[in-house]
């Protein structure tokens, strides 16, 4: 799958409660990625009993993702394992494994970013789930865990295990957002898959807004094969596309987000207050209607307020 892609490829960033089932729709009709990531699935979730229902609501595809890869986050190897072993029959088409996500929760319980300072242990858990697949096998991280120069000896691990993808986000896990991305490390970075690795498809994350701004990377640091968007999906659902959308667009692709909520959401309803900047920013009246959608309780009545709403705001 990875070897397929022509760099460089664009991908839509893993986002705890954000890249779901339908979020991932909406995307795809907007102009989708060259590849989807699914939301953070854990995998001693999957392992347990309780826990697998709700693991298996996790790793649901629509019709038209492919290539999609599942990302996945623990810290025992063995559940590595069983969760890997059943990835490709699920649908999948690769599996990455978090090791840089900066949540308080997933870190106390050894996952995500805290894997950093568990090096070896990181290693156990790629292997075990490397030997329970035929899927590739990448890891997204982040240069360290409070220091950025960590990146220097953390890499080369993961870069030694012959991963088929590598994201790397360009801040550590102390920095979480509230610091620019480190651009000026890439050349670095590069010269380290390239030399340990070059078979590794390197991908970079942070700050990156739009395909624009991607190619434009991809100009000054060629050995970059793709770009991760993350944050930039709020400021344009349109991003992966040369697309400008009216405010219309806007309007239309919310209402679609409110019907396939109805109909596939596990997600309760309050959730959907973390899109409504998606679709209503930047014009006049905007923030006026976003104000009123919060007092909404029900996706009918999110349908009446931007109904009773929106001449306002196109005006």
């Amino acid at each position: 799958m990875w070897n397929k892609q022509t760099s460089p490829f664009l991908i839509l960033a893993p986002m705890e409660g954000v890249t779901d089932l339908v979020f991932r729709q909406i995307i795809l009709k907007a102009g989708r990625p060259d590849i989807f990531f699914t939301e953070f699935t854990n995998v001693s979730s999957y392992a347990s009993e309780k826990g697998r229902e709700n693991a298996l609501e996790r790793l649901k595809i629509a019709p038209g993702e492919n290539p999609i890869v599942a990302q996945i986050w623990g810290k025992n190897p063995e559940h590595f394992k069983e969760t890997a072993s059943a990835l490709e029959g699920l649908g999948f088409d690769g599996l990455d494994i978090n090791m840089g996500c900066p949540d308080k929760n997933v870190n106390k319980a050894g996952g995500g970013a805290a894997m950093i300072k568990t090096p070896e242990l990181a290693v156990e858990c790629i292997k075990s789930a490397k030997s329970a697949t035929s899927l590739p096998v990448s890891v997204k991280t982040r240069l360290g865990f409070t220091f950025t120069d960590e990146y220097q000896t953390w890499l080369p691990t993961l870069l030694s295990q012959n991963l088929a993808a590598l994201t790397v986000h360009l801040r550590t896990r102390k920095e979480m957002s509230k610091v620019p991305a480190h651009f000026e490390l890439i050349p670095e970075i590069i010269n380290l898959r390239d030399a340990l690795a070059p078979e590794t498809k390197l991908i970079i994350n942070g700050d990156i807004k739009n395909r624009q701004m991607a190619e434009q990377l991809k100009l000054e640091y060629p050995g970059v094969d793709g770009f991760m968007i993350g944050r930039g999906v709020f400021e344009n659902p349109y991003c992966f596309t040369d697309y400008q959308p009216t405010i219309e667009d806007l309007k239309n692709l919310f209402l679609y987000h409110l019907d396939l909520f109805d109909k596939e959401s596990r997600l309760p309803f309050e959730t959907l207050k973390h899109f409504f900047k998606v679709y209503f920013h930047g014009t006049p009246g905007s923030a006026e209607l976003r104000n009123k959608l919060m007092a909404g309780k029900t996706t009918t009545e999110l349908r009446e307020i931007l109904t009773q709403n929106y001449e306002t705001m196109v005006k």
